[in-house]
C-alpha cells in the first residue's frame, strides 16, 4: 500500500488481506506492501531497558553476594589464624613471664639467701647495718618484682585464689607489726579494731588479703606525717560502697565540728566523718549486745546458718589526701596523683591496681573517700567461708604462739582521754581475756577503783593493772602527778597499788626517766598495739615469765626447726650455684646433712633405690630434665619397688600382709617460678609441698614440719 510496487522488493513487508462485502460471490483480496517497517514505540523501549537493568543489577547482586561470601570465609580462616596466633602468643607471653620470673628471682635469691647466711656470722655494728641495708633493699625489689608479675598474671587471667583457713586478726597483726617502726619514727598512731562478729577462722586466701591491707596500710604510712592510721574491720557494711568522692573531695554530708578536736584516734580531722565516735559507739554497743548472746558459744561462725561471711575492712589516714584532679585515676596501673608523687614518696602506682583487681575477686569491692590534706580512707569488702569444721585443725597461720591464758579474769583500768583510742586499747586487751574499764583522766580511774562495782559486772575494787597514755600523762591537766600521792583508797582503806604501765607511740629517755620516777613500771608498751606484744610486755610488768608457753615457743623456734633437721639427710637440686650454696647453708644451720645435685638426671641417680635421703629440695626449672619430670620418674620406681616389695611379701609363706612397701621420699619444688610452680601442679608431678624463693626460716619450717616430727 505504502511505496512503489515492486516484485523484487522485501516480501517481508507484504500483508495479505481478505475482503468481505457480502456477496458471497464476490471475493476481493487485498495485497499491501510495506516500504520500510513501522518504527518500534517507547512502550517497548522502556520495557526492554528495564529488563536489562533488572538484568544487570541482579547480576550485580548475584556477584556482589558471591564475593560476599568468598570474604566472610576468607575472614574466617584469618580469623581462626589469629586465633591460633593469639593463643600461642598468650602462651609464650605466660612462658615468658615464667622465664623472666625466674631469671630476675634466681640471682635475687642468691642476694638474698648470701646476706642472710652474712648475718648469721660475727659481724661489727656498721658491718651488721650493712648487710641489714642491703637485705631490706632486696626485699623491696622483691616486692616491686611480684607487684610487677602480679599484674601480669592478673592480665593474663593466670592468677587464682586459694581456700584454706586463716586468721584475720593474726594477718593483721603481722601486717601492722611490718609498718610498727615506720609509725614510731613519725610519731603517728596506727592501730587496728576487729570486731567481735568477725568470725576467728575463714575460708580465703590469707595471702592475697594480707596483700591488700599491705598495700593501703603501706600507703597510708607513706603519705601520712601526722595523725593517725586506722585499720577497721566488721562484718556488715553500715554505709553505701558507692565512690563518695564529691566535689571539692568532701562528703555532701559533712558535718564539721565548730573548733573542737575531732573524736578520731589521734583527734585529727579524718577525711570520712561516717568513722567518726558516734558510729564507732555504735558497734561498740551493738558488739556487747552480741556478746552476751553468744557468750556459751566457741566460735561464733559455728552458730551461723549461712554459708560466707562478707567482712569490710576500712583504712583511714590522715594524710596529704589526693587531689581532685586524681581521683579518677587511682585505680589506673603505673598512674600516680602527679610526678612529684613519685620523686617525693617513691612507688610505682600498681599497688592500688593489683587490690582493686584481687579485691574483685573475692567478690567485693573497694572505694575510697579523700579531701585534700585531710586524708583518704579507702574502704573494701571481701566474701569469705566458714569454717564448719574444727577451727583449730589445719588453720594457715605464721609461727606466733597462740596467745597465754594467764591473764584471764585479770582487771585493767585504761585512761585515755580519746574513746576511739581507748576503745583500741580496750579490744586488745580483752583478746587477752582482762577485764577492763575505761577512764578519760586518771582521777576518774583512782575514783573507779574506790568504787565496790563499776557499771560492768566485774568489780573494780581493786584493778590488777592501769595503762595510761603518754600524752594524757604529760598534758597539763594532768601533769606533774605522782601515782604515790594519789589516794588508791576503798571504803576509807588504803589498798595495795596497781601496776602502772605507759602506753606510748614513741618515748624519749628523759620521758621515760620521768615516767619511772612518777610511779611508772620500767616496762612501756609501745604502739602499734599487738595482742603477743602487749601479752609479752604485761608478762613483764607481772613477772609472770614463759614458763606456760616454753614448750610451744621452742616449737615454732629455731631450736625445735634445728631438732626437726639434725641427721637428717636432705638432697637439694638446683641448676644454679649459688642457689644450691644458699639451700645447703640454710639447711645446714639447722644440723642437716646437705648433698648437692645440679640436674634431675643427676638426682634421679642418687635417689636410685635403696638411698638414705631423709627428703629433697628440687627446683622445677632445670635444663635436660625439669624437677616435674624427674619427680615423675622418681614416683615411678618407688611405685615400682614397692609394688615388688608387696608381691614378695605376699608370696612369702606367713608373710607379714601388714609389712607393705614403704618407699617415699618426700619431695619439695624449690623455685622461683610464681606463673606455673603452683600447689596443684606440684601435688599433680608427685611433689609434696612448695618453697618459693628466696625462702627463709618461716617458709623452711612450715615446708618440713608435717615430715618430720
Amino acid at each position: 500500500m505504502y511505496g512503489h510496487h515492486d516484485q523484487d522488493s522485501d516480501m517481508s513487508f507484504t500483508h495479505e488481506s481478505m475482503l468481505d462485502f457480502g456477496d458471497p460471490f464476490r471475493k476481493h483480496q487485498m495485497i499491501c506492501r510495506y516500504h520500510q517497517k513501522a518504527p518500534t514505540s517507547w512502550t517497548t523501549l522502556n520495557t526492554a531497558f528495564l529488563f536489562f537493568v533488572i538484568g544487570i543489577l541482579l547480576g550485580y547482586i548475584s556477584y556482589g553476594a558471591a564475593m560476599h561470601i568468598v570474604k566472610v570465609e576468607d575472614d574466617f580462616h584469618k580469623m581462626q589464624e589469629l586465633k591460633v596466633q593469639a593463643e600461642a602468643a598468650d602462651v609464650a607471653k605466660s612462658e615468658f613471664l615464667a622465664t623472666v620470673s625466674h631469671e630476675i628471682r634466681t640471682p635475687m635469691n642468691g642476694i638474698h639467701g648470701m646476706l642472710a647466711l652474712l648475718l648469721d656470722t660475727e659481724l661489727s655494728s656498721t658491718q651488721m647495718d650493712y648487710a641489714q641495708t642491703a637485705q631490706d633493699c632486696g626485699k623491696a625489689l622483691i616486692t616491686l618484682i611480684n607487684d610487677v608479675l602480679d599484674r601480669a598474671k592478673i592480665e593474663a587471667g593466670k592468677l587464682e585464689l586459694e581456700v584454706v583457713q586463716f586468721d584475720i586478726r593474726s594477718i593483721l597483726d603481722d601486717v601492722l607489726s611490718l609498718f610498727s617502726e615506720k609509725s614510731r619514727h613519725k610519731g603517728i598512731e596506727l592501730a587496728v579494731f576487729v570486731s567481735d562478729k568477725v568470725p576467728q577462722f575463714v575460708m580465703g586466701d590469707p595471702g592475697r588479703f594480707r596483700q591488700i591491707i599491705t598495700n593501703l596500710v603501706g600507703n597510708s604510712v607513706k603519705f601520712t606525717e601526722k595523725g593517725h592510721i586506722f585499720v577497721q574491720v566488721h562484718t556488715k557494711v553500715l554505709t553505701d560502697l558507692k565512690a563518695l568522692t564529691c566535689m571539692n573531695g568532701r562528703l555532701e554530708s559533712t558535718d564539721l565540728s565548730n573548733g573542737c578536736p575531732f573524736k578520731t584516734l589521734s583527734g585529727c580531722e579524718a577525711a570520712d566523718d561516717r568513722n567518726s565516735w558516734d558510729t564507732f559507739k555504735h558497734l561498740l554497743s551493738e558488739e556487747e549486745l552480741s556478746s552476751k548472746i553468744l557468750d556459751n558459744k566457741v566460735n561464733s561462725a559455728e552458730c551461723s546458718p549461712d554459708k560466707n561471711v562478707t567482712v569490710m575492712v576500712c583504712v583511714e589516714d590522715t594524710g596529704i589526701g589526693i587531689p581532685i584532679r586524681a581521683q579518677d585515676r587511682v585505680f589506673t596501673p603505673f598512674m600516680q596523683a602527679d610526678s612529684s608523687t613519685s620523686r617525693n614518696y617513691g612507688g610505682t602506682g600498681i599497688g592500688l591496681s593489683i587490690s582493686k583487681c584481687l579485691v574483685e575477686m573475692m567478690g567485693g569491692q573497694i572505694n575510697f573517700v579523700s579531701r585534700p590534706q585531710v586524708g583518704s580512707t579507702f574502704s573494701f569488702s571481701a566474701v569469705f567461708g566458714r569454717c564448719k569444721k574444727n577451727p583449730f585443725s589445719d588453720v594457715k597461720k605464721p609461727l606466733c604462739d597462740d596467745l597465754p591464758t594467764g591473764f584471764r579474769g585479770l582487771k585493767a583500768i585504761v585512761v585515755d582521754g580519746k574513746p576511739v583510742r581507748a576503745a583500741v586499747t580496750r579490744y586488745h586487751l580483752k583478746r587477752l581475756g582482762i577485764i577492763v574499764e575505761v577512764a578519760s583522766n586518771i582521777k576518774m580511774a583512782v575514783a573507779l577503783s574506790g568504787k565496790n562495782g563499776s557499771t560492768s559486772h566485774a568489780d573494780f575494787s581493786q584493778p590488777d593493772l592501769v595503762l595510761v597514755e603518754k600524752d594524757l600523762w604529760i598534758s597539763v591537766e594532768n601533769g606533774g602527778w605522782n601515782i604515790q600521792q594519789l589516794e588508791w583508797k576503798r571504803n576509807g582503806q588504803t589498798f595495795k597499788l596497781p601496776k602502772m604501765v605507759l602506753l606510748a607511740t614513741n618515748i624519749s629517755t628523759a620521758e621515760f626517766d620521768e615516767c619511772k620516777a612518777a610511779g611508772f613500771a620500767d616496762t612501756v608498751v609501745m604502739k602499734p598495739l599487738r595482742a603477743s606484744m602487749v601479752a609479752a610486755c604485761l608478762q613483764q610488768v607481772l613477772g609472770m615469765g614463759k614458763k606456760r608457753r616454753q614448750g610451744k615457743e621452742m616449737q615454732n623456734g629455731n631450736a625445735f626447726l634445728h631438732s626437726l633437721l639434725y641427721g637428717k639427710k636432705i638432697l637439694v637440686v638446683d641448676d644454679n650455684k649459688v642457689n644450691r650454696r644458699v639451700a645447703a647453708g640454710a639447711l645446714k644451720k639447722f644440723g642437716a646433712n646437705v648433698e648437692c645435685a645440679e640436674s634431675g638426671k643427676a638426682a634421679l641417680a642418687l635417689l636410685q633405690l635403696p638411698h638414705n635421703f631423709d627428703a629433697c629440695f628440687m627446683d622445677i626449672q632445670m635444663p635436660e630434665m625439669d624437677g616435674f619430670e624427674a619427680t615423675r620418674s622418681i614416683r615411678l620406681m618407688e611405685s615400682e619397688a614397692n609394688k615388688r616389695m608387696n608381691e614378695e611379701n605376699s608370696s612369702v609363706i606367713g608373710g607379714n600382709p601388714h609389712n607393705k612397701g614403704q618407699w617415699h621420699v618426700p619431695i619439695l619444688a624449690m623455685t622461683a617460678d610464681v606463673i606455673h610452680a603452683t600447689y596443684d601442679e606440684c601435688l599433680k608431678s608427685g611433689m609434696d609441698g612448695y618453697v618459693s624463693k628466696p625462702f627463709e626460716e618461716k617458709n623452711l619450717y612450715q615446708a618440713v614440719a608435717k615430715f618430720f616430727k
